[in-house]
């Protein structure tokens, strides 16, 4: 690549190889204009209207879900038993039995690897779906320099809709470690702040509680527990460069309802202080249809008992709705305090309060969408930042045992969006340690969401510098479609 002599134009497909949608000032919808110019011709058509990606954080492990090695020395296989699922010879976890009974519309990649098994750069991975750390990486908090995440570069590269509702959104809430440490890779980073996704807060974060409350909520070490206090609430909206709802709520008048904000919020969205991302908090505020997608008094109760009355299926049941008002990516976090980290009492955490809320909310999701001929254009993804380590142990001499984190492989859920259904990419060792056929890496999960979003492979986009960067870091997973 080289740039041109001051005072000569640049070439049509120089515009594109420099990033001159930074250079230029230009905003991400001109994207697709500028790459027709340069002689790449238009976006293929997207393969999903939408993308469901489903994150357990703490780290799903393999051998206790999707990879079982029942043949395996008693330290490795742990206490669960294979079932059959309606794939011929595919078996998974016994305690995912609603998962077992459709997996013709659900496949599996067992041979996700990459190199880290820290929670902070693995979060910042499997988020970003980069598997190296950026310069000056930390830890202990996002940084500007962090990549950006799946989700922001979709709210970056995506195209605006005509109501601004946000391309991306994450629910239903940020990702916090239990010191309070907002955890990397969930921001647009080298991006730009102003394209951080959408986060829609409705679960309260505590530091002491995992998993899906009220009836899974429990603690690694105690066990069940309760706490009265906790409620999957109405969102209220995260804001980037420091503008609050609050501040545009104090700006209307609430005193009519919904209806009569609708009119004042949206004379205030012509302000030319509000751009387009601040008026994206006026849509979702103003649009009846998106306000009541909130709301689970909506919802029948048949519905809310199929996904189930706890924090994982009220959130994929929000997500599910949200695909139907047309929002293109929703990134879901069944449980935050990383909550699936089953370092001590692992069988009876993930038999008693983790396995069972998920196997019923995400059958159901796949079920639902099925049901309305939505699936063949919503990809779902499920994934955490790692797997867990093939070989068992205590992390106290007193605790029940459990697995340690292990990035070197993890089972990943693909279903919908053009994906086939019964399939399995990708096998580990006699141990579950290490892929043996097929490995894939987080670049390769990424540009399989990248393709069925119909984002090209040669987008470019420009970070805070204006300097170009490639969305593609990989080619899509193989043998999926």
């Amino acid at each position: 690549m080289h740039f041109p002599h001051p005072g000569h134009p640049l070439s049509r497909r120089e515009v594109i190889q420099a990033g001159a949608v930074g250079i230029l000032g230009l905003g991400m919808n001109h994207l697709s204009a500028l790459q027709a110019l340069a002689g790449q011709g238009p976006a293929p058509a997207p393969r999903a209207k939408s993308v469901i990606y489903i994150f357990l954080s703490g780290g799903l492990a393999q051998h206790e879900s999707f990879d079982m090695k029942p043949d395996a020395p008693m330290e490795v296989r742990g206490e669960f038993k294979p079932i059959r699922t309606r794939t011929p010879g595919t078996h998974i976890c016994e305690h995912l039995p609603h998962l077992a009974r459709i997996s013709e519309k659900w496949s599996l990649v067992r041979s996700l690897t990459h190199g880290s098994s820290d929670h902070s750069l693995g979060h910042h991975i499997m988020l970003t779906g980069r598997s190296d750390a950026p310069p000056g990486f930390d830890p202990s908090k996002p940084k500007k320099s962090d990549h950006p995440s799946i989700a922001a570069l979709a709210t970056a590269l995506l195209p605006k809709r005509r109501d601004n509702l946000p391309p991306a959104i994450v629910l239903p809430d940020k990702l916090v470690h239990r010191t309070g440490r907002t955890l990397a890779g969930q921001f647009g980073g080298v991006l730009g702040a102003q394209h951080d996704p959408w986060f829609l807060e409705m679960s309260p974060y505590h530091p002491d509680h995992y998993g899906a409350y009220p009836k899974f909520l429990f603690h690694h070490e105690r066990g069940l527990e309760k706490d009265d206090r906790l409620r999957f609430q109405a969102p209220h909206l995260s804001l980037p460069q420091g503008l609050s709802l609050d501040r545009v709520l104090d700006r209307v008048s609430l005193r009519d309802g919904l209806e009569k904000q609708a009119d004042d919020l949206a004379r205030i969205a012509g302000d030319e202080a509000f751009d387009s991302t601040r008026q994206a908090a006026v849509s979702l505020l103003s649009n009846r249809r998106v306000h009541d997608a909130f709301s689970l008094e909506k919802v029948d109760a048949r519905t809310l008992d199929r996904y189930g009355r706890h924090s994982f299926g009220w959130s994929l049941l929000m997500a599910r709705r949200l695909v139907s008002e047309g929002v293109r990516l929703i990134q879901v976090n069944l449980g935050n305090n990383e909550t699936w980290d089953t370092h001590q009492a692992a069988w009876r955490n993930l038999k008693g309060y983790l396995l069972p809320p998920m196997d019923q909310a995400v059958s159901a999701l796949i079920e639902d969408l099925d049901a309305s001929g939505q699936l063949q254009e919503t990809l779902i993804v499920m994934g955490g930042e790692f797997g867990r380590t093939p070989k068992i142990k205590s992390i106290s001499a007193t605790a029940l045992p459990g697995r340690d984190h292990w990035g070197h492989a993890q089972s990943i859920l693909l279903a919908g969006g053009g994906i086939q259904g019964g399939r399995v990419i990708g096998a580990t060792d006699s141990i579950g340690g290490y892929p043996v056929s097929d490995a894939q890496t987080p670049e390769n999960l990424a540009a399989t969401v990248y393709e069925a979003l119909g984002l090209p492979r040669e987008t470019l986009w420009p970070d805070f510098t204006g300097r170009p960067n490639p969305l593609y870091h990989g080619a899509p997973i193989g043998g999926l479609t």
